[in-house]
């Protein structure tokens, strides 16, 4: 292979240009990114940078010692894909030949109709997002929170501590209920309250108040009417996945990928959001969406796309963490695969607790709110039993 091509430059791009150094790649690497910036941490965009606590400078994610020799074609996106050829368009009309391609584009942020175009409405997934959505943060200010998602909560905790006044609409389900189940996100949520935020739950908006550039309130199902100096839609994300529409790769709900991320085309794999990584404990194949996918996902997809494939089945299981009013937040494992969920440490009532989740006997996911040791404990306990366990072992306990 003489030419790697990476489309993506976030920590799932760079991540995946250092595992190919790492096995010895030496040829001509080319990381290709829609964004001018070089990559950055995402996770600090709606807590430390959203609150002014670091700047723009301490989210580098690149090592100034190390020199991976990267071609970087940056500020302009891949349009179209030839997979055949392994041909990367760009919008400015240059293709990248490659012999190998990863794919790392992420995600795109979801926009609800007839929000468009108002320039006090905003979406966090970039960096140019937290700059403008920042500078709305003012003690006394009104935000209007769409979403009550991780990205939603954490807006919601960091503006309530800059004195924001804010209102969390959370839709019709429980806050985080896909993620860790509808009763621990229940208890979660709970955590809204204290902190002075407003949550509203079974609630849609069917109207809004506004001039031509800024939205002023919107009117809600129930008849409420909530006033806004800003709006953040965090209504989740779209796997940036429209440039290969017709390219010939595999795609549903992402890039369909084995568990090593290959895809259907040889010599493409793909990492990060835009991929759906096969799952054998689930049985299909998903996008985790979080950060630690993003991490870890490219050493295993480069070692195949190399031809040395890691023998061992996928060791670690779906992570992710939160940061709310103070309170760490992790989990770990498949909350929809469970059966029951048990408080094994602390006190739900307090946010200081340990939950564990099971099917059967077999433990399948675990989250913990203020308690990470004992989280990082019972983590390593459960990806220890489950690396033997098939999708026919849990489906059938």
């Amino acid at each position: 292979m003489k030419t790697l091509a990476i489309v993506g430059s976030s920590l799932a791009g760079l991540s995946a240009a250092r595992a190919a150094r790492s096995e010895g790649f030496e040829g001509r690497l080319v990381l290709i990114g829609d964004e001018i910036h070089r990559p950055y941490d995402r996770p600090p965009l709606s807590k430390d940078f959203l609150s002014g606590k670091v700047g723009a400078e301490s989210l580098a994610l690149e090592d100034p010692d190390q020199d991976l020799g990267v071609e970087w074609l940056l500020g302009t996106r891949a349009e179209s894909f030839d997979a055949a050829s392994k041909t990367v368009v760009l919008a400015d009309g240059r293709r990248v030949e490659a012999d190998g391609v990863v794919l790392a584009t992420g995600s795109t942020a979801r926009m609800l109709p007839g929000f468009e175009g108002f320039e006090n409405v905003y979406t966090l997934r970039t960096l140019d997002d937290a700059q403008l959505l920042r500078d709305e943060l003012r003690p006394g200010a009104k935000l209007l929170v769409v979403g009550a998602g991780l990205i939603g909560a954490e807006v919601a905790s960091t503006a309530r501590a800059a004195g924001v006044d804010v209102v969390l609409l959370a839709g019709a389900g429980v806050p985080l209920g896909r993620s860790v189940g509808p009763n621990m996100g229940d208890i979660l949520a709970g955590l809204h309250a204290v902190n002075g935020v407003e949550l509203i739950r079974g609630a849609t908006i069917v109207g809004q108040r506004h001039n031509t550039k800024r939205i002023h309130a919107v009117e809600l199902s129930d008849g409420r009417v909530i006033e806004a100096d800003a709006v953040l839609l965090a209504v989740g994300g779209e796997p940036a996945t429209g440039w290969l529409e017709g390219s010939g790769i595999h795609l549903s709900d992402g890039v369909v990928c084995d568990d090593h991320g290959r895809t259907n085309v040889p010599g493409v794999v793909a990492v990060g959001d835009c991929a759906a990584w096969h799952d054998r404990h689930l049985g299909r194949s998903h996008r985790q969406g979080h950060w630690n996918a993003a991490l870890t996902q490219p050493a295993r997809a480069i070692k195949a796309l190399l031809g040395v494939p890691d023998p061992e089945p996928l060791a670690t299981l779906p992570y992710f963490w939160s940061d709310q009013y103070g309170v760490r937040i992790q989990f770990s494992g498949h909350a929809e695969l469970a059966d029951r969920v048990e408080i094994e440490e602390g006190d739900a009532t307090t946010h200081s607790f340990l939950a564990a989740y099971y099917r059967g006997d077999q433990p399948v996911g675990v989250l913990s709110s203020a308690q990470p040791r004992l989280f990082a404990k019972r983590r390593r306990e459960i990806e220890r039993a489950q690396r033997s366990v098939t999708t026919a072992e849990l489906s059938a306990s």
